[in-house]
């Protein structure tokens, strides 16, 4: 199914295929397109609902705002780094613990002042070191071993996976391994809608409740400072958002229902043009939905054409 179009000069030029899935606040399919009941991989729009089941075995952190960084994918912000050290010095570690692999600042600024300093890439500096510090202070907690949390048969990570599959309300179709070493967990777009809407429809001292609260209160930890998902849910009241690689992106808003969509190729540009264009089904609107609505393309510097929605 066509989601997107990439207009230049007046021409469109190339089209971005996927998949898109609209639920009303009972949960009930009001829009979609392609293919929204076989598996996919939702990368990192997992995380949330992970981090969900590292509560349920016993996770505590110093600060609530913790769990947004353990939920989100960090653009390696000072604040961020901060925040994953405080993550694994509560929990008696260091950044030696992580698993993850070593990598620069997603953050462009941030990229370039650490190779300014003449350092290189850090597991601490990796995107997915929030959720990797997080799983190791719940492993912690359990006296569970720490040099091999990443496998799918570690008992963390089966009681993560059952976590989820409760959550989405079905079961794991299938279990990968994501670009941060992590397992990754395959399910329906339908599912992970329906799994982000649990989460802003919780009772308010669930943990489901308690993780969307935190990531809603504290977007910039989630993401980065100007990035969509923050954009979002500082813009949007009620809105909570967390993207995934190759084109992912899950969405619910209290009062109005839930969103998952999936860009075929992957392309990441073509996520907010389709997203807005859901929301707007939903009957939500605010200022940064128009801002996000089309993606720019630029020829000389110039703007030239655009990234919109063709659904």
């Amino acid at each position: 199914m066509i989601l997107a179009e990439v207009v230049r000069s007046g021409f469109a030029e190339s089209v971005h295929h996927g998949s898109v899935v609209v639920l009303d606040t009972a949960g009930q399919v009001v829009a979609e397109a392609g293919d929204v009941t076989g598996p996919t991989f939702p990368r990192s729009s997992n995380k949330p609902l992970q981090t969900v089941g590292m509560l349920r075995a016993g996770l505590r952190t110093a600060e609530p705002a913790d769990l947004a960084l353990i939920s989100g994918s960090h653009f390696g912000e000072p604040f961020h780094v901060a925040r994953v050290r405080q993550i694994l010095e509560t929990a008696g570690l260091d950044e030696s613990a992580l698993r993850c692999p070593a990598s620069l600042p997603l953050s462009e600024d941030e990229r370039d002042i650490v190779l300014r300093d003449g350092r290189g890439a850090e597991r601490i500096l990796m995107n997915c070191s929030g959720k990797h510090a997080g799983m190791l202070a719940t492993c912690v907690a359990n006296g569970w071993p720490l040099d091999d949390y990443r496998d799918v048969k570690h008992p963390l990570q089966v009681t993560l996976a059952a976590t989820v599959s409760e959550l989405v309300g079905e079961p794991i179709a299938a279990t990968g391994i994501d670009g941060c070493g992590a397992p990754v967990l395959g399910f329906s777009l339908t599912a992970l809608a329906r799994g982000f809407q649990r989460l802003v429809q919780a009772p308010p001292q669930s943990f489901e409740r308690l993780v969307a609260d935190t990531m809603r209160a504290d977007p910039q930890l989630v993401a980065g400072t100007g990035e969509d998902d923050t954009r979002l849910m500082q813009g949007v009241p009620g809105l909570l958002a967390k993207g995934g690689a190759e084109g992912v992106v899950a969405v619910a808003v209290e009062g109005a229902g839930a969103v998952a969509l999936k860009i075929e190729d992957g392309a990441m540009r073509a996520r907010m043009p389709v997203l807005v264009s859901a929301l707007r089904r939903l009957g939500v609107d605010a200022p940064v939905l128009e801002e996000l609505a089309t993606v720019p393309i630029l020829g000389g510097g110039v703007r030239v054409g655009e990234v919109r929605t063709a659904w």
